[in-house]
């Protein structure tokens, strides 16, 4: 696979972040330069970077470099600017919670040393703090990788919705991170990957990042999960998420609360891969989870081509919820979270601390 990291900073405390444009694969490779933080509202929110992990290290370097313009301003000027750019990146999109959780988390990073370092000197801290983000989610894919492997045996097949993997993460993925720590391990996998419409994630991202791994692939319409369900070729199913309640719900691309009913008709486990950034235990049930309604152009004219009468109405949510009740166990950096419990999942995660 590229070894080019989903996204990365280049440059001291006045450089700028550089990603791969996701909505060019997998026809095209190719890296953008983020300068400003209008740019990178702009990669959020028009998916070319995208998956909970990587939105909220897409934001921590925004804020960055959302800083350099308050660059030489009074300490309450650069903090009005602070608040200015991260209440910005938080409009770029409602659902993932990490993009949240790294907003607060650069926030308060820089509150805490307000009156006792100068703005120059919070603006390095703060770069500091967004290249920690970075570097802490490649060992949790790593970890939750690590964990989620027990789960899977040697020959299974297994099916994955969206993209999970090292694209939506600093390096492994979360949900891929599983599949690629048993291929490590010496486990022989076949992954079918739903194709996710509209979007295609699981076509251009998750397909192309298996075959890059070569791990053995098969690429099936979101409609076709059923049927090879029926087949038994599916002996497992894991997900990403995009945000967790505290009692387990949990919000990923749209059709994978249908895929979580699939398993369940067929007695076949569901899993969720996460790390414990994704959960908001602010929210006792996903009934709280904010669900993004995306561009209707998006499904009446799917890249580029239209597909759809003119003037017709169109419901898109970008992500569905599935209830813990038909969640097996949710695998995190901590380790696996079994029965999917408000209790369990407290136990296990310590309630975000």
């Amino acid at each position: 696979m590229n070894n080019q990291p989903t996204l990365h900073w280049i440059g001291g405390v006045d450089g700028h972040l550089r990603m791969i444009d996701q909505t060019l694969l997998p026809g095209e490779f190719k890296e953008i330069d983020c300068r400003d933080v209008e740019s990178v509202w702009e990669a959020i929110k028009m998916l070319r970077t995208r998956g909970a992990p990587a939105i909220g290290i897409a934001a921590a370097y925004g804020v960055c470099v959302g800083m350099q313009t308050a660059a030489g301003k009074e300490e309450s000027a650069w903090f009005k600017r602070l608040d200015e750019v991260a209440d910005y990146l938080a409009t770029s999109r409602p659902t993932a919670v990490n993009l949240f959780w790294a907003l607060d988390r650069m926030k308060r990073t820089a509150v805490a040393l307000r009156g006792s370092k100068t703005p120059v000197e919070i603006a390095e801290a703060l770069l500091a703090e967004a290249r920690a983000v970075n570097e802490e989610d490649r060992q949790i894919c790593r970890e939750i990788g690590r964990h989620g492997a027990e789960l899977l045996a040697d020959g299974m097949g297994v099916l994955t919705h969206c993209n999970a993997g090292g694209l939506a993460t600093a390096d492994y993925g979360t949900a891929l991170a599983v599949f690629f720590a048993a291929a490590e391990s010496g486990k022989r996998l076949h992954v079918y990957a739903d194709e996710t419409r509209p979007l295609l994630q699981g076509a251009r991202l998750t397909a192309w990042e298996l075959q890059q791994r070569e791990i053995d692939v098969t690429l099936i319409c979101d409609s076709m999960a059923a049927v090879v369900m029926r087949e038994g070729r599916i002996s497992a199913v894991v997900t990403g998420a995009d945000r967790i309640a505290a009692n387990g719900d949990a919000a990923n691309k749209i059709g994978t609360y249908g895929v979580a009913q699939l398993a369940r008709a067929h007695g076949i486990p569901f899993y969720v891969a996460a790390p414990i950034s994704t959960f908001d235990f602010s929210l006792p049930s996903g009934d709280g989870i904010p669900i993004e309604q995306r561009d209707p152009r998006e499904i009446t004219h799917g890249f580029g081509r239209q597909t759809a009468p003119e003037g017709i109405d169109v419901y898109n949510p970008a992500f569905d919820v599935t209830p813990a009740e038909l969640i097996e166990a949710i695998v995190c950096e901590r380790g696996v979270i079994r029965p999917v419990t408000t209790e369990r999942i407290a136990e296990v995660t310590g309630g975000g601390s």
